[in-house]
């Protein structure tokens, strides 16, 4: 299972990329938390590229348009 980016899935989600929000604020990727159960989506951690970095954030990886793809715990989304 990988995290990509919805409008380019060729490109993997890696900390320390930098990413744009929906509403357009620039984040930077600290961490990735993949889903814990079938039903879950995981988080991505951030920070604002224009905050505190020390400042981490947790938000649905959608939010910064990515997906999980080659999910082996959704054998009915291949």
């Amino acid at each position: 299972m990988k995290l990509v980016y919805e409008k380019n899935p060729a490109f993997e989600v890696k900390v320390g990329d930098h990413a744009m929000t929906f509403r357009g604020d620039q984040v930077v990727v600290r961490g990735i938390v993949p889903p814990h159960k079938p039903s879950s989506t995981g988080r991505v951690l951030v920070h604002f590229a224009k905050e505190d970095p020390a400042r981490i954030c947790e938000y649905f990886p959608g939010v910064i348009g990515a997906k999980w793809v080659e999910r082996e715990d959704q054998p009915w989304n291949k």
